[in-house]
């Protein structure tokens, strides 16, 4: 199996730093600082070499570089993230970034200093996965969480998923519009055939990652190891159909739902039914315990096997191991889950970027780089 890696980062206005550039060779990478010293900065740079808005889920005017004490018109707001790195396809640059300046202040992707049309390009070459200090809340918060988190589980193993996702969220937009306006059924027809072909497109992508994940982390269960095995579900309408009838059989009775749910739905301002309102339920394995029902340490323990099974998913189906980020990850964690950790991060042989306030929680990973990080800088410890 083939291993990205980041070989060397540069950043231009991103976050606390007006400019940067780090070089690695090592597989594990560890971030040291004080709290607010910039760390978390470089793994949301990193996770800009992926679909989306990032691990932070920011706008994109938010993320440029303002000086203390700077104001918006104080500072453009441009900035840029450029990675060498290997990947699938050998040593290629990867660059993306922000200029309000420049026509629709959309985010632009580079590959080797060519255009292309979106970051969906650069999963040709590197898959990024993550895990913050944020989704400890995961398995107590609401519904769209989970699905945000199981889509990009998805997007991982099928590049197309983002773009079937982000097209569902238009058509059930467009037909919410042509119900507040009533709108003609013909019109209505056509948009609903649309919802219906790719909500079951969308359901059934979440279904097989799910399955196979599962699979996954069935056939690495390890009753020694200090990370719980997770047990998946999903809990929605048109999963639930597709368990029971063929995808074309499935898209009539969807498309049957949303005709006669049109009266209600429209009194509620919104579609009632779809994957836009499924849920991901996560349950403790060995002790047969819904995930929320779980302490904070179990919760943890459960994201973080979850994180592993999921590169090993991906570094299974791709032949290519993803890049991992670890966003304080050890901070909670006792002695022996940190053991555990080190072991399962080093026999996934992914290149995994781990920040941390404390040196010292490190101390077992002799191979790592390591680099202490400041307000705007990154300096090799």
């Amino acid at each position: 199996m083939l291993h990205a890696a980041i070989l060397k980062l540069s950043l231009t206005g991103f976050r606390s730093y007006p400019a940067a550039q780090v070089a690695v060779e090592a597989r594990a990478i560890v971030l040291t600082g004080p709290n607010g010293a910039g760390k978390t900065n470089i793994l949301e740079a990193l996770s800009f070499l992926s679909p989306g808005r990032g691990l932070r889920r920011a706008q994109l005017a938010d993320v440029g570089h303002r000086p203390p004490g700077a104001h918006a018109p104080d500072a453009d707001g441009a900035w840029a993230v450029s990675a060498f790195i290997e990947g699938a396809l050998g040593e290629v640059r990867l660059g993306t970034g922000y200029d309000p300046a420049q026509e629709g202040g959309q985010r632009r992707c580079r590959i080797d200093g060519e255009a292309v049309p979106s970051a969906n390009a650069f999963l040709d070459h590197l898959k990024v996965l993550w895990l913050t200090p944020e989704m400890d809340g995961l398995f107590l918060g609401p519904p769209g969480d989970r699905r945000r988190y199981l889509d990009r589980l998805v997007l991982a193993v099928d590049a197309s998923h983002g773009t079937r996702v982000n097209g569902l969220e238009r058509a059930l937009r467009s037909r919410n519009r042509l119900l507040e306006e009533n709108g003609s059924a013909r019109f209505l027809d056509a948009v609903e055939h649309e919802v219906a072909e790719l909500a079951v497109a969308v359901a059934a992508a979440r279904l097989e990652t799910v399955a196979r994940l599962s699979a996954e982390i069935a056939a690495h269960r390890d009753e020694a190891s200090p990370f719980p095995f997770a047990e998946l579900a999903l809990d929605g309408a048109v999963e639930r159909l597709i368990a029971q009838h063929p995808a074309l059989e499935v898209e009539d009775r969807y498309r049957a739902l949303l005709r006669d749910n049109r009266p209600r739905d429209r009194a509620a301002g919104r579609t009632l039914e779809g994957p836009h309102l499924t849920d991901l339920s996560v349950s403790h394995g060995e002790k047969r315990l819904p995930a929320a029902r779980c302490s904070t340490g179990e919760q943890k323990s459960l994201l973080i096997g979850l994180t592993l099974s999921h590169a090993r998913l991906v570094g299974s189906m791709q032949g290519l191991s993803p890049l991992l980020l670890l966003d304080d990850v050890v901070a909670y964690l006792d002695a022996e889950r940190r053991a555990g950790l080190f072991e399962a991060l080093a026999r996934l042989g992914a290149q995994v970027w781990m920040t941390g306030a404390d040196p010292s929680a490190f101390a077992a990973l002799e191979t790592a780089a390591r680099f202490t990080v400041a307000p705007g800088t990154i300096t090799r410890a």
